[in-house]
């Protein structure tokens, strides 16, 4: 839908691009922050900005979908519920409503019905064990993305351990999919009331007629709790089970285990061939542990070379349909008889290693024992960061003094006392940026007391002790520093000033000369920076300027129109992708439709097109492009040609970037839950998958883990704030306490 002129241009940090839709109580944005991350914004009506029972219910909505994490959910990536218009951002999710599926085709059959079914038992399974009834699954609140249904709008929704803010007598859903305790009394609506719902909601799709159909709202009610379903049209043994979920007492209602396991088998199989199928896991094919393929060494790129942007795209997977047990490891990583050390797949473990489980919310032996304020937990909506240095991470957070964590035992060095007196945890961040010289790197906010302004600088502290060495304060302009090769580069509105790591003085100070609308993102090129500044318009224009480190001189980049993301070098050349503008992507799953190789030298553009599509977070590991889509979905490409080369299901949700060991042989993918996944970056074939580490899933919006390396030994920290460690070789054994 084509924006209105009276539309906001952004809404927190979000451009926004298009209409999505329009209802009575607000309006729904396609968004896109600046590293091309598109979401659905939904921006409260003005009218409703000044009712107090509404915002209690929008925070309500937000509350709910924020304790949900699935891959049949669309989870929250970002709210201001105390704004002059109240906003939350989510993830988009391509595809029409289920409502407007049926309208245009008709009642689903066969494979796509069984995928309906058995993605919407999973969906409630995870809003269910995070302590939420939705209350209002119907047709218009089901979208049907490619990899499976999607459950959106909470908007109705309560905790089960919560109050409803509904009234008493108040009825509220919508009547032909409502359960009958929703009309007898809101308040005392559990989890079996979306079971009826979903019973209802199947009959509707198999047949195109609810089971309590009738000419008035009011009717509909009246059968609803006193009729028996319509269910002559559809067809045993579904017709059986679907009984059986609208039961008129929840009690007499099939669980979600025991509906899904009899769905399976109610519902046909896919047939061999069918790329629409309900979500499964093939075993990998057979790994051999030859050498990969290795890069060409390539050309060293120049002291300053000439950028250009790039495009491409991300693959969505083709479904399989074989049960895979994740928690089997392959024998692909195996050596054979009489191996030698030299041919092993994992290198040496770190001297002193042993496999730990910490949390960045731990006592540390020195400096602030705990966080701000005692707590334990990551303050709602906040993130963590890490960086690796030799032997030590480093970690930070909102709320949270940075950290030295030792890598070989888990246990806590130092927390940082690097703050203002007076700060409360709310008004504190940090962020770390790196490690040089025995320096550790940090971007730090400070809210002031009133909460209306926030400082922000780059402090510098001692990496063996954690004291404070020096900082340099910093505008808020949308840019944030970054340590590129030998320089600490600190933004000030358009400028942006180098410093040296250690002592903090400067070099050179430089202005970007499109200074970027959204601000600009400064990268490491092989040691060498650049800026991507966005600027504003239709189509957006992403400009990339080389930045000379000897003095800071720029050199503009032409790149074609979007929001071009650099992923790396290959064979000498730089790597860009781009979002594709006629792609549908989600919040984490940005659609890519080509890479760009640029000559340094020459400025010369090779364009590759991906084949097919495919859809994720994109890294270059090991030469191969790998994506990884939040369904667990991991996909790798050639650069050089574009070839898809292997694509392969994992149980993973809401993974990270990939990151390839030091021999570029194997890709770590961690998930938002603390799971795990190893691959072989040659063949794709998965190698093995851990047990979840992580305390707990949710409540945070939608993040992920990230995986550090510290020699052979894999380290990741969970959004939750849980840090861990385990040998590749044996990733099942069980970590003890840091």
């Amino acid at each position: 839908m084509a924006l209105h002129k009276d539309d906001p241009k952004a809404l927190g940090g979000y451009r926004i691009v298009d209409r999505l839709g329009s209802g009575g109580m607000g309006v729904v944005y396609l968004g896109r922050s600046r590293s091309g991350r598109e979401v659905a914004v939904k921006l409260v009506h003005a009218q409703y900005a000044e009712d107090g029972i509404f915002r209690a219910r929008f925070r309500q909505e937000i509350e709910a979908v924020r304790k949900v994490s699935g891959a049949f959910t669309a989870p929250v990536v970002d709210a201001d519920p105390e704004a002059p218009r109240p906003w939350m951002a989510t993830q988009y999710v391509p595809g029409a409503a289920l409502s407007a599926r049926l309208r245009e085709t008709g009642p689903l059959k066969g494979a796509e019905l069984r995928r309906l079914a058995l993605g919407l038992v999973e969906a409630l399974r995870d809003i269910h064990r995070a302590g939420v009834v939705h209350r209002d699954l119907k047709p218009a609140n089901v979208l049907m993305a490619e990899d499976g249904p999607r459950v959106i709008d909470f908007g109705i929704s309560r905790a089960t351990e919560s109050q409803t803010l509904t009234e008493t007598g108040h009825a509220i859903g919508t009547p032909p999919f409502m359960s009958p305790e929703q009309f007898k009394d809101a308040r005392s609506v559990g989890p079996a009331s979306d079971v009826f719902s979903l019973g209802a909601l199947l009959v509707f799709a198999a047949t195109g007629r609810g089971p309590f159909d009738a000419e008035s709202p009011y009717m509909t009610a009246y059968r609803v709790m006193h009729e028996e379903p319509s269910l002559d049209a559809v067809p045993e043994p579904l017709r059986g089970l679907l009984g059986r979920c609208l039961a008129k007492e929840a009690g007499d209602r099939l669980g979600l285990e025991e509906l899904g396991r009899e769905l399976a088998g109610a519902l046909p199989e896919p047939e061999a061939g069918d790329a629409r199928t309900v979500p499964q896991w093939v075993p990998p094919a057979r790994v051999t542990p030859e050498e990969p393929p290795r890069p060409r060494a390539g050309r060293r790129l120049r002291r300053w070379p000439v950028l250009a942007g790039a495009a491409g795209v991300l693959a969505v997977a083709l479904a399989v349909s074989s049960l895979y047990d994740p928690f089997t490891r392959s024998d692909t990583t195996a050596e054979p008889d009489g191996a030698g050390a030299g041919s092993s797949r994992w290198e040496p473990l770190p001297a002193g290693w042993k496999p730990w489980r910490t949390s960045v919310f731990g006592t540390a032996a020195t400096g602030v024992r705990r966080p701000l304020g005692g707590v334990t937990g990551v303050t709602e909506g906040g993130t963590l960061s890490c960086t690796a240095g030799k032997g030590a991470l480093y970690c930070g957070g909102s709320g949270t003094l940075p950290i030295r964590v030792d890598a070989a035992t888990g246990r806590i060095l130092w927390r940082a006392d690097s703050l203002p007196s007076g700060v409360t945890r709310e008004g504190y961040g940090s962020t770390l940026l790196g490690v040089h010289d025995d320096t550790v790197l940090v971007a730090q906010s400070v809210m002031n007391s009133t909460g209306d302004d926030t400082a922000t600088s780059v402090v510098a502290l001692d990496a063996g002790t954690g004291e404070r060495l020096w900082s340099r304060a910093m505008d808020g302009s949308g840019t944030d520093p970054a340590v590129v090769g030998e320089l600490l580069l600190i933004p000030d509105g358009k400028r942006v000033t180098a410093r040296d790591p250690r002592d903090g003085t400067a070099r050179w100070t430089t202005t970007l000369p499109a200074g970027g609308d959204y601000g600009c993102e400064l990268h490491d090129v092989d040691g060498l920076p650049y800026a991507g500044c966005t600027n504003a318009g239709t189509p957006s224009r992403t400009v990339f300027y080389a930045v000379d480190p000897a003095d800071g001189t720029t050199r503009k980049v032409s790149v074609p129109d979007g929001d071009a993301v650099h992923v790396g070098t290959v064979d000498g050349d730089l790597a860009f992708v781009m979002a594709s503008r006629q792609g549908s992507p989600t919040s984490t799953d940005s659609v890519y439709t080509e890479v760009l190789l640029v000559d340094p030298d020459t400025a010369a553009v090779r364009r590759k097109k991906l084949a097919g599509s495919a859809r994720g977070r994109v890294a270059l590991v090991g030469g191969v492009l790998c994506f990884a889509a939040s369904s667990g979905l991991l996909t790798g490409y050639a650069p050089g040609t574009g070839e898809r080369l292997w694509s392969t299901a994992t149980t993973l949700q809401q993974p990270g970037e990939p990151v390839a060991d030091g021999q570029g042989r194997t890709a770590f993918v961690a998930s938002a839950s603390g799971r795990v996944a190893a691959l072989d970056i040659a063949a794709g074939g998965l190698l093995w998958e851990s047990p979840a580490r992580a305390d707990h899933v949710g409540g945070m919006g939608y993040q992920s883990a990230a995986v550090f390396l510290d020699e052979g030994a894999v380290t990741v920290l969970s959004p939750d704030g849980t840090l861990f460690t385990l040998d590749p070789d044996h990733p099942d054994q069980k970590p003890v306490s840091g």
